[in-house]
């Protein structure tokens, strides 16, 4: 089973990552099987936006193509073998258009499980996102549903995205954390 967009790097982007994310969780399944919540809300410092058992980092910059706002999952925190609502707003400054790209990495605690680029574009055309290539300037509120692996393992993984732009400039940065080690209802 493959999942299909996350959303759309937050728009276009993690799209790619998530495809990437589902690949490796499934993997790392394989491999391995036989309460409260705070968020913080600045932007562009680097804070770290803290849930229950997951996390991320906007680590891009006020001049990146992509300014992400906010990213909310539903049921927080994720469930292996159930679906995963993902919610993105972001603000795209400047047009992405055919040729952008994201380099993701996703690592299973210490341990690198994939590195690959993806086209965002393609990846946004294939999942049949609601954002499509090019997009123009403006306020994007993107949801996408994924059905995430029921094999995934109790261990925590890391989702590094680095989008560019089709001249290669920078276009985000985003690295996710997930702790599947917590179960929901307390059960570890």
């Amino acid at each position: 089973m493959k999942l299909t967009s996350l959303t759309l790097l937050p728009l276009l982007a993690t799209a790619a990552s998530a495809n990437l994310a589902a690949d490796a969780l499934g993997w790392a399944g394989e491999l391995v099987s036989g309460g409260g919540k705070v968020s913080t809300t600045a932007a562009k410092d680097g804070d770290v936006r803290i849930m229950d058992s997951w996390s991320y980092v906007d680590c891009g910059l006020a001049t990146d193509a992509v300014q992400l706002k906010s990213i909310h999952v539903t049921p927080d925190p994720p469930v292996p073998g159930k679906n995963l609502t993902v919610e993105v707003e972001a603000d795209v400054i400047e047009p992405i258009k055919e040729g952008a790209y994201a380099d993701v990495t996703v690592k299973l605690g210490l341990i690198k499980l994939l590195q690959k680029q993806f086209d965002v574009c393609e990846e946004a055309r294939n999942a049949n996102a609601t954002v499509q290539c090019p997009v123009a300037p403006g306020p994007y509120k993107v949801k996408q549903t994924v059905e995430l692996p029921k094999e995934i393992p109790k261990a925590k993984f890391s989702v590094q995205v680095r989008g560019y732009t089709d001249e290669d400039d920078d276009m985000v940065c985003l690295d996710l954390f997930v702790d599947f080690m917590k179960r929901p209802g307390g059960g570890n």
